[in-house]
C-alpha cells in the first residue's frame, strides 16, 4: 500500500505538491484538522506566508499536534515557507512569530529579499540524481530564506553556488545553506514543486518509505 502522505492547506501551492507526491507514488491528502493530520505516514509543509501559516496553525489548533508529531518521529519535508516552519531560530521574524522547530538551524526570513529579486538556480543536491537535465535541480526561489547555521546533526543537502543560471554572481548568498536534511525531516528553501522536476518530491517519498519500515 502506497505511503499517505499530507499536505498542510491552509496556505500556499497545495496542489502542486500533491501532483509531485503522487507522481512519485504516494497517496496525498490535504491537512487542516487533527484527524487528518493523525492518518498521514508523512506531511509537506508549502510554501506561502511563514508568518500566516503560523497564525492559522494557532487557528486551526494545528501547532501543538503538529510540534508534537515531529517530535515523535513523523517526517515532514518544508519547502521555503516550510523551511522556516522546521527552523529551531529565525533571523528576521516578526514580533511573535513562532516556529514548530524540530531541525536545529538559524534560517534568515527573506534573506534573498523581496518577490521582484526572485531568481533560478541549477543546484546540485545531494541525493537528487538522473534528472532530464542531468543531475543538477532547478531550483526557484521566491521571497525564499536561507540556513544561516546547522547543528552538527543536520545534513547538508544544497548551497548557493557563485553564480546564477544567468551567469550573475551570488553575492552574499554564495555558499548559504538552501536544502538540508535531520533526521526525518527535509527543508528546501526553492519551489520543487513548480518546475515539474519531481526529484526532491521522490526524495521525501522514499524517507517516508523507510521510515514506514523502521
Amino acid at each position: 500500500m502506497p505511503a499517505t502522505i499530507g499536505v498542510l492547506a491552509l496556505q500556499g501551492d497545495v496542489r502542486e505538491h500533491q501532483v509531485a507526491l503522487e507522481a512519485a507514488g504516494a497517496r496525498t491528502v490535504p491537512v487542516r484538522r487533527r484527524a487528518e493530520l493523525e492518518a498521514v505516514d508523512g506531511l509537506v509543509l508549502p510554501g506561502g506566508e511563514s508568518t500566516t501559516i503560523d497564525k492559522l496553525l494557532r487557528i486551526f489548533e494545528l501547532r501543538e499536534p503538529l510540534r508534537d508529531a515531529i517530535e515523535s518521529g513523523l517526517p515532514v519535508y518544508g519547502s521555503c515557507a516550510g523551511m522556516i516552519l522546521l527552523a529551531e531560530r529565525i533571523i528576521g521574524g516578526i514580533d511573535g512569530q513562532q516556529t514548530l522547530g524540530g531541525m536545529d538551524v538559524t534560517v534568515r526570513r527573506n534573506a534573498f529579499g523581496r518577490q521582484v529579486d526572485s531568481f533560478e538556480a541549477d543546484l546540485e543536491v545531494s541525493g537528487v540524481t538522473d534528472g532530464p537535465d542531468g543531475a543538477a535541480v532547478r531550483a526557484v526561489f521566491i521571497r525564499a530564506p536561507w540556513i544561516e547555521e546547522a547543528g552538527p546533526e543536520v545534513e547538508v543537502l544544497a548551497r548557493i553556488p557563485e553564480r546564477t543560471t544567468d551567469g550573475t554572481a551570488a553575492g552574499a548568498a554564495a555558499g548559504k545553506i538552501v536544502a538540508a536534511r535531520s533526521g526525518r525531516l527535509l527543508a528546501t528553501a526553492f519551489h520543487p514543486e513548480v518546475t515539474g522536476d519531481g526529484r526532491v518530491h521522490a526524495l521525501f517519498v522514499r524517507l517516508v518509505n523507510g521510515s514506514r519500515r523502521s
